[in-house]
């Protein structure tokens, strides 16, 4: 399970690639470019400004790889629930069965990002398996 929300998110993002146009980057290039901003990237973004169709759909990815993983591990369904305003404010929960196993609130959603592609793949795993975790925890709870 060390590379599966990775390995899932990866699979998502190049889905979405109907052209090719990402087919001669590596993952960790295309992946890095998505979701991987340093500290003097962030100076550069205001802290008040609207996100963008593109970002949301990024954010959204996030989310849906650790959903999809979830049922590669379990073989429970997920469904993915995202509210954000144009401004970045915003919400999204990922539902196993009645159980909420991953909640995320957004501020500044435009600003979203990971300072390393390994603190990419931590953070993923880290909420893989928090999610298996609080669905164990609360599935006879129903």
């Amino acid at each position: 399970m060390k590379k599966l929300f990775i390995d899932t998110l990866i699979g998502q993002v190049r889905a979405l690639d109907q052209f090719g146009t990402w087919s001669n980057k590596t993952d960790e290039e295309l992946l890095s470019e998505k979701y991987v901003k340093t500290k003097e990237d962030l100076r550069k973004i205001p802290v008040i400004a609207d996100i963008d169709e593109m970002q949301t759909q990024d954010i959204r990815l996030i989310y849906q790889a650790v959903a999809l993983a979830f049922e590669k591990k379990t073989g429970i369904m997920c469904s993915v629930v995202m509210e954000m305003s144009h401004e970045g404010f915003g919400r999204v929960v990922v539902i196993a069965e009645k159980i909420v196993i991953v909640n995320k609130f957004f501020k500044d959603a435009h600003r979203y990002s990971f300072r390393t592609y390994e603190k990419l793949e931590q953070e993923g795993e880290k909420m893989l398996n928090g999610s298996i975790k609080i669905y164990e925890q609360y599935k006879g709870c129903s």
